[in-house]
């Protein structure tokens, strides 16, 4: 593992890359209880049957999401050597499922839609197209991106604990529930142990928080631990294609949507968290972004063959960076436990908002230290990083405060009179990025 992983050429072992991998699937546990919700809905039927009359199950969803995520997962960590893990992205699922839920799409043209949106990523990829998007984009865009990460996983920590609300305007939560309460406990004991030093920190505080909900009523205890899965209802999911279905005038919309949404929002995510890592170089470049990218772009493809929404690099994954993981080895470790999950998926899926949320919060304070690295004493330069932020933590979007922080820039630079400075290619990228507020 030491020569294939280079683990002390990135100042890291073998143990602190276990416990990683470990923290990482902790924080982003949550999506086998999400994705299959975010497709079937969230009421306590276990099956949908879609306009097609194709029965989708929870189940389906679930097994088929685990077993992607390990694989694409262990793909990043053996052939990028990259400590990122990938799973179903939140947004596209809720957007497509939605329309599958309501009866306006079938689940085998929403799939349609994913594989091409994953073809132009792999085209873009291969070409070196997306690798050139991000050299183009400014120093100060690129080191900002870590804050506005650190500021977005914040916000949903707040809002998925309950210790803020945002339903109706931003407001303080009740902190007389339970699960409050825990959530804040959590956090203190991550900021403790990490001011004492202990590696592992944040996983201790997830697994401290898990237990302690238990007498709460904030962890709900499963019927069992172990179950073997059922592949009764994934041949449903699988190859399940439907292109006939595509022949409507918001088809390209929603193609570009899922195209877009997760291509920057993996931009946002691969440089944020390998800042973070002091991955990048003094030009904010992250050396051998190819990889990552392909891996990713591959993984959307395979997911849409086997019943998933678009598979991105999870923001989560700063998580494991935080707690030493620096290679491949921590998305290895994380891939084998999405694996195992399909067998304890019961045990895994049990782990509350409450446990997992006071980790995103820290993540984000630990995360928002990018931002001392932008030119404040320029205006101009300044400007963007700010305008990005806002957007994406008020508008509850990485990949819309990234557009938005690029067409700040741009703007600002145009405005002021130094339009030379701006990459030509830049001004080509603002006409989808327009394109995206109109219609995304």
């Amino acid at each position: 593992m030491e020569k294939f992983f280079k683990l002390s050429a990135h100042g890291t072992d073998v143990k602190t890359e276990l416990m990683a991998g470990l923290t990482t699937f902790m924080t982003m546990a949550y999506v086998l209880a999400v994705q299959p919700s975010a497709i079937v809905g969230f009421g306590p039927d276990p099956y949908i049957t879609d306009v097609n009359g194709v029965v989708i199950s929870k189940q389906a969803i679930l097994i088929m999401c685990a077993l992607v995520s390990g694989a694409i997962t262990l793909l990043m960590g053996l052939y990028a050597n990259f400590p990122f893990a990938l799973s179903t992205g939140m947004g596209t699922n809720f957007l497509l499922g939605a329309m599958i839920q309501s009866g306006s799409m079938s689940f085998g043209s929403a799939m349609a839609i994913i594989l091409i949106s994953g073809v132009i990523f792999v085209l873009l990829s291969v070409f070196g197209i997306r690798d050139l998007i991000v050299r183009m984009i400014p120093k100060n865009i690129k080191v900002a991106i870590s804050a506005c990460i650190g500021f977005f996983i914040a916000y949903l920590g707040f809002k998925n604990t309950g210790i803020g609300t945002y339903a109706d305007g931003i407001s303080m939560g009740d902190f007389t529930q339970p699960a409050v309460l825990l959530a804040i406990l959590g956090l203190v004991i991550i900021a403790v142990l990490t001011a004492f030093k202990v590696k592992g920190a944040i996983l201790y505080g997830i697994v401290i928080i898990t237990v302690l909900g238990i007498p709460f009523g904030v962890t709900t205890l499963p019927d069992h631990v172990f179950e073997v899965p059922s592949f009764d209802t994934v041949s449903n999911v699988c190859f399940n294609f439907d292109f006939k279905g595509l022949l409507s005038g918001s088809t390209l919309v929603l193609i570009f949507v899922a195209f877009f949404g997760d291509f920057f929002s993996t931009l946002g995510t691969v440089l944020g968290v390998a800042g973070k890592a002091g991955m990048l170089d003094k030009d904010g470049n992250l050396p051998g972004i190819q990889k990552p990218f392909l891996v990713d772009a591959i993984g959307t493809c395979v997911g849409s063959f086997t019943g998933n929404t678009t598979i991105t690099t999870f923001v989560e994954s700063s998580a494991g960076v935080e707690a030493g993981g620096r290679t491949g080895l921590t998305a290895v470790v994380t891939s084998v436990l999405f694996f195992l999950a399909t067998f304890f998926s019961p045990l895994f899926v049990i782990i509350p908002n409450a446990a997992t949320g006071p980790a995103l919060i820290f993540v984000g304070f630990l995360m928002i230290s990018g931002i001392a690295q932008v030119d404040f004493s320029n205006f101009t330069e300044a400007f963007g990083p700010f305008v990005m932020i806002m957007f994406g933590t008020f508008c509850g979007s990485i990949a819309t405060g990234i557009a938005a922080g690029i067409l700040g820039h741009v703007l600002i630079k145009v405005l002021t009179g130094k339009a030379k400075e701006i990459h030509m290619g830049m001004y080509v990228l603002c006409i989808p990025l327009i394109a995206y507020f109109i219609f995304g």
